[in-house]
């Protein structure tokens, strides 16, 4: 089983403790134990056959005989216990928002209610205000919160699809009768969310390779099967799709299954106008017929409308062609430009770990400095930093740097965002901070402009250096806040506020046309991973993904800076706003 596959069933344990009323230590150390494995980078199966699941952070003797249990059966005896005591589809009605543990607890034993159209059905009937007693505004809160849950389409978040997708290619590019492999897609494209699964082949036996494809472990059901493609339906509801290739044409298949359809319907029109058809097999010449260029790599595709390699992440006809015609493709950000991590919380508020295990973990990895922005005190459910909390926070910075000036830490708050717009920030400590990231985390359903109004200003206080998850989504959980974001945009330009790329696999927030709309609006970023858990610093690539897809380069990202230039800037704005 995959770490994403175990650490759902962690979260599932957790969730039905939790609307079974166990004890809170109890239902947090099975969502710790489940973050902590679905950011790790090793497989659980390796880490077990070294003995060595105790020694991941927040996994127990306990936790760590389910874990066997699981790699072993697929389940584990707790788990089925609970499924015993409540309906599983209960957890999917504690998703929705704004329903606790204790309201899916009344649901189903004072009315039965098992499921998400079952309670639609009691909500829209009017049963739940006088069989569980709640207002009728909750009441047709639950049905809006269900009906925007349909909207959602089954596609889901890159950063839960592509370590699944990756552990497919490795099983592929192992299999026999396979040559070389590579992703196709959206998923090469790195689109933040992903409705299907494609891949590339280039085989010398394309039945063997067809073979291998079906065996994988996570295939449940073979689609369809022809000579040269396959597609089967895998265990996560997701069709996946493999097409095979000879040698001399892979270029050209990968190119075309890569995409998008604009990018390539673009590249076929220019290619028709020097007399080619371009397509999955290479380049013919239209008047005869004959294959002029197989297409053994990308590159030779794109040659034929003199153009350079493009990355795939541009490929959305967003300008990419136009640029690459002018010689003005941007140097795109990569994951060896980041110096740091600029959101990272510590167990002061609701993080793993302590500040020096952080600072370790982060100089390990190769980066230059890191920030350590806790919860401020306003958001108790996780242990908001109080205002001696977040002294005794600063002065062991402190003295941390100076035992080693090789590495800097900084120092940081996470700040709430208030429904008035002020900053829930101590002033004096400002002029402490090295980072002050501005966020919000309640009263998300303001209207659109009480939201926009609370947004600007916040940017317009000038305590505030970024915006941190400036559209609140929580892919298929919440959807964004309703805001005037060219408003916001605007406001942060006018004071130096950097937007934050939430590399978090459950936000990816900004995404790619909200980076592109802000880098055209002339504003900086900053790409975090609003780490828990120091096993979760390499989710970083994920937001490195979104940054590629909205065009930006080192010079726009303050991760990239090294910690005096990026306290140069913070002080730079900071008194530029005390002048405004």
């Amino acid at each position: 089983m995959t770490n994403n596959s175990i650490a759902g069933i962690l979260d599932k344990i957790a969730d039905l403790l939790e609307i079974k009323g166990a004890d809170s230590f109890r239902i947090r150390a099975y969502r710790k134990a489940a973050a902590e494995i679905d950011g790790l980078t090793e497989s659980l199966t390796e880490i077990q056959n070294r003995g060595e699941l105790e020694e991941i952070p927040g996994i127990g003797k306990a936790i760590a005989e389910k874990i066997e249990d699981i790699l072993e059966t697929g389940t584990t005896p707790m788990y089925e216990e609970l499924k015993g005591e409540f309906p599983e589809t209960l957890t999917d009605i504690l998703a929705l928002p704004n329903i606790g543990p204790k309201t899916v607890n009344k649901l189903y034993h004072m009315l039965g209610i098992t499921t998400i159209d079952e309670l639609e059905a009691a909500a829209r009937e009017q049963k739940l205000r006088n069989g569980i007693r709640i207002g009728a505004k909750a009441e047709a809160g639950i049905v809006t919160a269900i009906e925007s849950m349909r909207r959602r389409d089954d596609r889901q978040s890159l950063g839960i699809i592509l370590p699944v997708a990756e552990e497919i290619l490795e099983k592929l590019k192992r299999s026999h009768g396979i040559e070389q492999a590579e992703m196709a897609g959206s998923l090469r494209r790195r689109k933040d969310m992903i409705g299907d699964m494609d891949f590339v082949a280039e085989a010398y036996d394309a039945k063997a390779a067809i073979d291998a494809f079906t065996r994988l472990p996570n295939v449940e059901e073979v689609l369809e099967t022809g000579e040269s493609m396959c597609s089967v339906m895998n265990n996560l509801g997701m069709r996946m799709d493999l097409r095979i290739s000879r040698k001399e044409n892979f270029g050209a298949m990968l190119h075309h299954f890569t995409g998008s359809q604009m990018h390539n319907i673009k590249m076929r029109g220019m290619a028709k106008e020097k007399g080619l058809s371009i397509s999955e097999y290479g380049a013919t010449d239209v008047k005869s017929g004959k294959l002029v260029i197989t297409g053994k790599t990308e590159d030779e595709i794109f040659e034929i409308n003199g153009l350079p390699w493009l990355p795939p992440e541009l490929r959305e006809d967003r300008g990419e062609i136009e640029a690459g015609l002018k010689g003005m493709l941007p140097n795109l950000v990569d994951l060896p430009d980041i110096k740091c991590d600029l959101h990272v919380h510590s167990k002061a508020s609701d993080g793993a770990n302590s500040i020096p295990e952080i600072a370790e973990a982060a100089k390990a990895i190769g980066y230059q400095h890191i920030a350590i922005c806790d919860h401020s005190s306003l958001l108790t459910i996780a242990n908001g930093l109080s205002e001696d909390s977040l002294i005794r926070q600063i002065e062991e910075i402190h003295q941390l740097n100076a035992k080693d000036p090789s590495f800097k830490i900084l120092t940081g708050i996470e700040a709430d965002i208030k429904a008035d717009g002020t900053l829930d920030i101590f002033p004096e400590l400002l002029s402490r901070l090295d980072i002050v990231i501005g966020s919000i985390h309640h009263r998300y359903k303001n209207s659109a402009d009480e939201m926009t109004a609370r947004m600007v200003k916040a940017i317009e206080s000038g305590a505030m250096d970024i915006l941190g998850h400036p559209t609140g989504r929580i892919i298929n959980s919440r959807d964004a806040y309703e805001f005037d974001i060219a408003k916001v945009f605007d406001a942060a330009k006018a004071h130096s506020v950097a937007m934050e790329i939430n590399a978090s696999p459950n936000r990816l927030d900004l995404n790619d046309l909200h980076i592109r709309m802000a880098k055209e609006c002339g504003l900086k970023f900053c790409i975090n991973t609003d780490a828990h858990s120091f096993t979760e610093f390499p989710t970083i690539r994920f937001g490195i993904y979104m940054a590629r897809r909205g065009w930006l380069e080192a010079s726009d990202v303050l991760n990239t800076y090294p910690a005096d230039e990026l306290i140069s800037w913070v002080k730079s704005r900071r008194i530029v706003k005390q002048h405004i």
